[in-house]
């Protein structure tokens, strides 16, 4: 049994290439959430956990240098701990695991040149799940992984049997049932502890837990919003019975909790809440009172005796772990919420968009090794690579139909994908095999992009079919 006080740690996400967010307004979220989130946690005086794709932190840096002086001086100081996820907003189970190990790296070193400070931890979007994603995270260099515990919990058969939840590739989620994986765990101590002390993977990864039986109910207080399922919208007093509850949990089976790993978006922001929940147009609108109410919610965890701590302060607490070698038996495919990794895979968008990058990201392997010896040759592959994998970008595939992504998230794709094909081009003129169209054809997949483009572009879109709130 643990004799010091719980742990709890919060980790806001952040993603500037969320769906639906257009690039004209990304600056309005960083100084509308980020910036406001963390001069809440300076002003509290807690420490907490933020988590970004190296291409968030790059457009925090560039179009708010004040925001992340703001940042950076909490990273300094040891308060906020910075959480790396791959440099682009990846669905990691659907992608070659090289491409997820560079693109690891790429962030790493973005969250390093920009802080000061190399990421420890690690966040996987979506929490999508294959074979590939615990040694891609450790070959990276990453000590950490949060995980969903919900994917996890229902990779046994006891669990899936008595919740009755099925996992379907057509499938949104099953956020609003996952509650019936606490109803079965609460008196199960033997699945409890997964959630509140840390393991290790088979690879010796350290293992950290989210669910959305916690942080669900956190992001329906932070929205002011009812389910359709009550009548009235989740009170503080039920956050506090939450907080009660696992803190009983935590000092049976374990040593922290880890409440909220939800998107930063919504702290000053209704982000993707509508569209989620209800199929609603409305994207991104301004929600002043989620800030206030997230303040609220840190206090409570305190006032409930909870520590406020960063995931490293959980994991150097914790000492050697006990190592989980129930991780091989989450389903390869799965994704938090209760959905897919294979969802994504299955939009229209992403059913068009990804043969072209494969076939890109081929000709990239195919042309290692004839472009090595030359500098500039390896220098503009290197540029293909970067590109192809923002083409890889999981919003620009995601919601699925009724709702689609933005436009304006396809056509960056498209875009990256014709950047990397030139890029290719330049790669096999500097290498002087620019006749040696047998290794890769830029010309023949310059006209496949193209093909795709006046395909994907003809397609409408569920910005300009719904009605949009004004903003």
């Amino acid at each position: 049994m643990m004799t010091t006080q719980p742990r709890a740690v919060f980790l806001p996400h952040a993603n500037l290439q969320y769906s639906q967010l257009p690039p004209q307004k990304r600056e309005w979220v960083v100084r509308n959430c980020y910036a406001r989130l963390f001069a809440l946690v300076e002003e509290e005086g807690v420490p907490i956990g933020f988590e970004a794709s190296g291409k968030t932190v790059d457009l925090i840096a560039q179009l708010a240098p004040d925001v992340m002086q703001q940042l950076r001086a909490l990273v300094q100081r040891g308060q906020l701990e910075p959480v790396a996820s791959p440099y682009i907003h990846l669905m990691t189970a659907n992608i070659p695991p090289e491409a997820v190990v560079h693109s690891l790296r790429r962030s790493l070193d973005t969250w390093e040149k920009h802080t000061g400070v190399r990421p420890q931890v690690g966040w996987n979007p979506e929490c999508g799940w294959g074979a590939h994603v615990l040694d891609a995270y450790k070959e990276a260099g990453l000590r950490a992984l949060v995980m969903d515990a919900d994917s996890f919990l229902l990779s046994f058969p006891e669990i899936r049997e008595a919740t009755g939840l099925r996992y379907d590739v057509q499938g949104h989620s099953n956020k609003t049932k996952l509650f019936r994986i606490e109803e079965y765990i609460r008196t199960r101590p033997q699945f409890l502890r997964f959630l509140t002390a840390p393991t290790a993977a088979p690879n010796g990864l350290a293992l950290l837990f989210r669910s959305d039986c916690m942080a669900n109910l956190l992001l329906w207080y932070l929205m002011g919003a009812t389910e359709g399922q009550r009548g009235k919208p989740v009170e503080m007093a039920e956050i506090e019975q939450m907080f009660a509850v696992w803190k009983e949990r935590v000092q049976q089976t374990g040593s922290f909790l880890l409440p909220y790993a939800e998107d930063a978006e919504y702290i000053g922001s209704s982000a993707y809440f509508y569209v989620k929940q209800f199929n609603e147009a409305r994207f991104f609108t301004p929600a002043p009172q989620s800030v206030s109410r997230f303040r609220e919610i840190l206090r409570a965890a305190q006032k409930a005796g909870y520590l406020l701590s960063t995931p490293s302060q959980v994991l150097h607490e914790a000492g050697p772990l006990e190592e989980n070698p129930y991780v091989t038996h989450i389903e390869d495919g799965v994704a938090w919420h209760g959905g897919t990794a294979k969802a994504w895979a299955n939009t229209r968008q992403s059913r068009i968009l990804d043969p072209v990058c494969r076939s890109i990201w081929e000709g990239i392997r195919v042309l290692e090794g004839p472009c090595a010896q030359n500098e500039q040759a390896a220098s503009a592959l290197e540029t293909a690579r970067d590109a192809v994998e923002s083409a890889w970008v999981s919003d620009a595939r995601w919601p699925p139909e009724p709702t689609s992504p933005g436009r304006f998230n396809v056509r960056e794709a498209l875009d990256d994908l014709y950047h990397a094909n030139d890029a290719l081009a330049q790669a096999m003129e500097a290498a002087g095999i620019q006749e040696e169209r047998t290794f890769y054809s830029p010309q023949l997949m310059g006209s496949q992009i193209a093909f795709i483009d006046k395909e994907l572009m003809a397609l409408p879109y569920f910005e300009e079919c719904g009605k949009v709130a004004e903003t």
